[in-house]
């Protein structure tokens, strides 16, 4: 299937259509990075790799047509090797050093600077930080007035944001969706890092 190269938004999963206000069955399909296609209320995930065996990506559902594999090279690393077996970059995992802190990540492409995924809470500048914090505030507040999360007193969670980046450029987001802003960015390693995440 073509047109890989230029997705911008993806998750991965197998679920092929989520239910919406006007869809309210979820449909399945096979186990796949999965583009967001259509509107809110008529929003398909549309497959355009799916997951094989050892950490690989095919071009088509009987896995005839390899895309990458990812292949573990230490206890937190590993690179990815196009249809080939050429390596066209690698991902790390950077373990932290402070017990309450999540790891870190880095992706390495040949030709351009080194890109680390960090939570949002640690990226910016402080005035930055400082907005974001007041933004937190807020969200609870209004969570509390309007009871999100009574049952057993927990607040619902999101999952984890990461905002990945170069010294100077914001190259994608994650969270429970992977958003793509860098077109330098070879979205293979992109799918990468969501299989060796999960």
């Amino acid at each position: 299937m073509a047109g890989w190269e230029d997705v911008r938004e993806f998750t991965l999963g197998n679920i092929s259509r989520p239910a919406t206000r006007t869809h309210n069955q979820i449909e399945f399909g096979p186990n796949a990075i999965r583009a967001v296609q259509g509107s809110n209320d008529d929003r398909e995930l549309e497959p355009y790799a799916y997951v094989g065996p050892d950490r690989s990506l095919y071009l088509d559902a009987d896995l005839t047509q390899l895309l990458c594999q990812v292949v573990a090279t230490g206890e937190h690393s590993w690179a990815v090797h196009d249809d080939a077996g050429a390596v066209i970059g690698t991902i790390t995992r950077l373990p932290s050093h402070r017990p309450l802190l999540r790891p870190n990540w880095r992706i390495d492409q040949p030709g351009h600077p080194a890109i680390t995924g960090r939570t949002e809470w640690l990226t910016g500048s402080p005035g930055r930080l400082a907005a974001k914090a007041v933004t937190r505030v807020i969200a609870g507040v209004l969570d509390g007035l309007t009871g999100v999360g009574d049952e057993g007193g927990d607040q619902l969670t999101k999952s984890r944001t990461l905002e990945w980046r170069t010294s100077d450029e914001l190259v994608m987001i994650s969270n429970s969706s992977i958003r793509i802003m860098a077109d330098w960015l070879d979205r293979r390693l992109a799918f990468a890092y969501a299989l060796v995440a999960e």
